[in-house]
């Protein structure tokens, strides 16, 4: 299993790559559509090679996609938390009335009476 991911990771390498060679030339990222900066005053822009514009839009996506997987999954994780909290209670307890039930008894019998 540990070639598959090392051949898959160099695949995906390979690919990334090649795309970067692919795509050096410059592109302009503006703030603002041209006829509003005009209105504003000011449109500040970076000219980027048009791979890093690419990989930095795929990470943003992924960053916003978990972000979101994350909230969404507020409940869940709240509800298991409270069912874990109700278990170690409930386990203290079962606990605490086992001690009560045999307590004042013979080790023995107690022990015979807890396996039948």
């Amino acid at each position: 299993m540990r070639y598959v991911r090392y051949a898959f990771l160099g695949t995906l390498g390979i690919i990334l790559i090649s795309v970067s060679l692919a795509n050096r030339g410059l592109v302009t990222l503006k703030l603002m559509p041209d006829g509003l900066a005009d209105l504003v005053g000011f449109n500040p822009g970076i000219a980027l090679p048009l791979f890093v514009v690419v990989l930095i839009g795929i990470a943003a996506g992924l960053i916003i996609g978990f972000f979101w997987e994350w909230l969404r999954e507020y409940k869940l994780r709240r509800d298991a938390g409270q069912k874990a909290h109700e278990v170690r209670t409930l386990t203290r307890e079962v606990t605490r009335l086992k001690g009560e039930k045999h307590q004042g008894k013979d080790d023995i019998l107690a022990i015979l009476d807890e396996a039948g």
